[in-house]
């Protein structure tokens, strides 16, 4: 089982790496000229974070699964958005 502060952590970062993404999504939204490089790194985040999950799921108890796999579904959701927009 993973222990509850791995599985805070991980939590606190999917949240901030959502947090960005969404950011630089509304940024490149609102602007014609706007950081291909912030997008970019967003988008790596949300990868890098999305791979830390599957990782966390193999110590994971189902409780901790079912959250990990509803964490995983909105960094999918914003992932897909974010590059069907066209980058």
């Amino acid at each position: 089982m993973a222990t509850r502060e791995s599985m805070d952590n991980l939590m606190q970062q999917c949240e901030d790496a959502i947090r960005y993404a969404e950011e630089q999504y509304k940024q490149s939204s609102l602007q014609e000229q706007y950081n291909d490089d912030n997008y970019t790194q967003a988008l790596q985040g949300l990868e890098e974070t999305y791979g830390d999950i599957a990782k966390m799921a193999n110590f994971a108890n189902s409780q901790q699964r079912e959250q990990l796999h509803r964490m995983r579904l909105q960094l999918q959701q914003l992932q897909n958005s974010m590059i069907l927009k066209g980058h």
